[in-house]
């Protein structure tokens, strides 16, 4: 068995067209919806990310906001800065990249952004109205494409056995809540797990987001399952570097039914439902009916 490609940049080109044309309509009540991102240092892979983001927002019609802050920034200057994103009408969505500096608590941060503005879905109340079925809830981008990515393959996930390899805020948690929601039996493996290869060989859906290059191997995989790769890591090849994932990627495609590349596979879905959301925000916050 070859597993086939799923093809994130391509489904995500999808999305962002549908959401341009959704935001065009939006338009017609007087503005746009308006992103800001707020991005702290100079982190070459950051402001990478950062200007992609800048870039798809403004190609889908939107505003995009951009604040560059010196990674010494004091946390009281940019709580600051958040409540006047906060309080600004013109901005539906904000988004502080991380990873911040260390002297920055993230937590705090994270938790000053408006809930009805929090596009990264990582705000407390998001995350309780997430885990509580609460549809009112902002979720977090990447798992929200990481089931995009599951349903282009099989539209119905009812049953299936996920196993989430990784427990973070970000990605595992809030995904293991998306799956439950699918109908899903949903095994959360993590750095403690024992035996966590015969745990993925039980697995219908393997979703890996250890940040761990090329961790999952081939014999992980349950012939015919599906299996989509988060991590992105760079590696050194020779005098070279390569970004892998955290899924061997050959060796699973030999046994998996479908799976993710990378790059090109959940790392676009991540930002065009950075859009998404971002929209959703803004009709809510117009009164309009949620996207």
């Amino acid at each position: 068995m070859t597993a086939s490609i799923i093809d994130g940049k391509a489904i995500a080109q999808e999305l962002r067209a549908r959401i341009k044309a959704e935001v065009a309509s939006f338009r017609a009540t007087g503005r746009a919806p308006g992103l800001a991102v707020v991005l702290v240092g100079s982190d070459p892979a950051s402001a990478v990310y950062v200007r992609a983001k800048a870039r798809q927002t403004v190609e889908a019609g939107m505003l995009s906001f951009e604040h560059s802050l010196p990674a010494d920034v004091d946390q009281e200057a940019l709580l600051r800065l958040i409540g006047l994103l906060n309080a600004d009408p013109a901005v539906d969505g904000i988004l502080v990249q991380l990873p911040l500096p260390s002297h920055i608590d993230a937590t705090a941060v994270l938790s000053t952004v408006d809930p009805t503005k929090d596009v990264d879905g990582f705000h407390p109340v998001n995350a309780g109205r997430l885990a509580t079925g609460d549809p009112a809830a902002l979720e977090p981008c990447t798992p929200l494409g990481c089931v995009h990515l599951l349903k282009s393959v099989e539209a119905d996930l009812s049953g299936a056995h996920s196993v989430v390899l990784g427990r973070s805020n970000i990605v595992g948690k809030p995904l293991a809540q998306m799956l439950l929601r699918e109908n899903c039996t949903v095994t959360i493996a993590h750095s403690r797990t024992r035996d966590i290869a015969q745990i993925c060989r039980t697995a219908d859906i393997v979703i890996a987001a250890t940040g761990r290059a090329a961790m999952v191997r081939g014999d992980w995989i349950k012939p015919g399952a599906l299996v989509i790769d988060v991590g992105i890591n760079r590696v050194a090849t020779g005098d070279k570097s390569a970004l892998v994932g955290d899924v061997a990627f050959e060796e699973a495609r030999e046994r998996a039914a479908a799976i993710t590349p990378v790059p090109g596979g959940v790392g676009p879905m991540t930002i065009a439902y950075l859009l998404h959301n971002t929209l959703k925000a803004a009709g809510r916050r117009s009164g309009l009916p949620s996207t």
